[in-house]
């Protein structure tokens, strides 16, 4: 008998061959001069097509959205075209892929952004975290408010992007409201201190994201988005919600009340401890009325038993998808994993990045 974890599912308007699914992995590899995907992208993904769904790399929405050296964008023409090489690439080999729509809000650096201006955020509170420029690990920037009237622009990048993400074959997109960037620090207490519409009540700091998924859905329909959110981490110094029940509890209604096809979860600390106060994130998770995507540390074993729990429909995996290529295809033959590499994970070429052992190749 067949585990569930490796039978077809739908979220959705998308239908997987699987319920396994490879996590954004930021890998720093596109174009330094305009932040384009390109031949290396089409054949990285292409070679991890065995994934249920494949959620790309973090994908700014706008050079202002921009928070690390390297990264791509999903704003220009030039990029598009890029995308649709990626996407054409999966879907040959049979996949399905979902862009990861990213402004990181205040995890910026003035040497990343246009003209050196300060990052944008909701309040002008400086997160004291790091991010990559290009030549080491740098403090990010103290970030600048972002002045009422300049919000409805932002939303304008996010449904922009979800356009140009059509345009380039995606069969979805993820919205990024997790991990302390830019959409999670309007959802906390803990850096939007704003007294306006976006700021203060519950109800005011969940607007940011209803307004991005009001957006996004809005070109793409709500069966074709996801949203990411991580209610018990701490990334990039977010700092945890005074009162994180009632916050993403809201924040879920937001999702629910959109239709949108799923929600996935980072459960716990990001790429750490699964630490949570007792039942709540099972009451989150259950609170969702799409499918429920979880991740966080899972391996082969855990992931068949959450997904034949009843309780998770699929499983996403990160760190294991760097350095096994056929990831889908080892857990459902329960063979061997590939060690984890030390180095080439951020900046560089094809070593690193595509050059992994795949079990065809260490078969032939």
């Amino acid at each position: 008998m067949t585990d569930l974890l490796f039978t077809p599912t739908t979220l959705g308007d998308i239908a997987v061959r699987n319920r396994i699914v490879m996590a954004p992995l930021t890998r720093n590899r596109a174009r330094a001069e305009d932040d384009t995907p390109y031949d290396i992208h089409a054949e990285y993904y292409a070679q991890r097509a065995g994934a249920g769904l494949i959620i790309t790399e973090g994908t700014q929405i706008s050079p202002e959205g921009k928070g690390y050296a390297w990264t791509p964008g999903i704003y220009s023409d030039a990029q598009v075209t890029g995308w649709q090489a990626v996407t054409k690439a999966v879907h040959a080999r049979g996949g399905k892929i979902a862009a990861q729509l990213w402004h990181v809000g205040r995890i910026s650096h003035i040497s990343l952004q246009p003209g050196g201006a300060a990052p944008v955020a909701p309040s002008a509170i400086g997160a004291a975290s790091k991010t990559f420029d290009g030549s080491g690990f740098v403090e990010t920037s103290v970030p600048r408010a972002l002045d009422l009237a300049e919000i409805p622009r932002v939303i304008e990048d996010y449904r922009q992007a979800a356009r140009n993400a059509d345009a380039a074959g995606f069969d979805g997109v993820e919205i990024h409201a997790a991990n302390g960037y830019l959409i999670d620090q309007f959802l906390r207490d803990t850096s939007n201190t704003r007294s306006d519409a976006y700021g203060g009540s519950v109800a005011h700091r969940v607007r940011f994201l209803a307004e991005v998924v009001t957006a996004v859905t809005g070109i793409l329909g709500p069966g074709r988005v996801g949203v990411r959110l991580s209610p018990f981490s701490n990334a990039n110094n977010i700092g945890i919600d005074s009162d994180t029940m009632a916050t993403f509890g809201a924040a879920i209604d937001v999702l629910n009340a959109a239709g949108v096809a799923f929600l996935h979860m980072v459960e716990g600390q990001t790429g750490g401890p699964r630490d949570w106060p007792e039942g709540a994130l099972e009451a989150l998770r259950d609170r969702f009325t799409g499918a429920y995507i979880a991740n966080n540390g899972y391996t082969r074993e855990t992931a068949v038993a959450a997904v034949a729990s009843g309780k998770v429909d699929l499983v996403a995996f990160g760190k294991l998808y760097i350095s096994n290529p056929d990831l889908a295809e080892r857990l459902a033959l329960d063979a061997p994993l590939n060690p984890m590499p030390t180095e080439g994970l951020y900046g560089g070429g094809r070593a690193g990045y595509t050059d992994y052992p795949t079990l065809a190749r260490t078969a032939a």
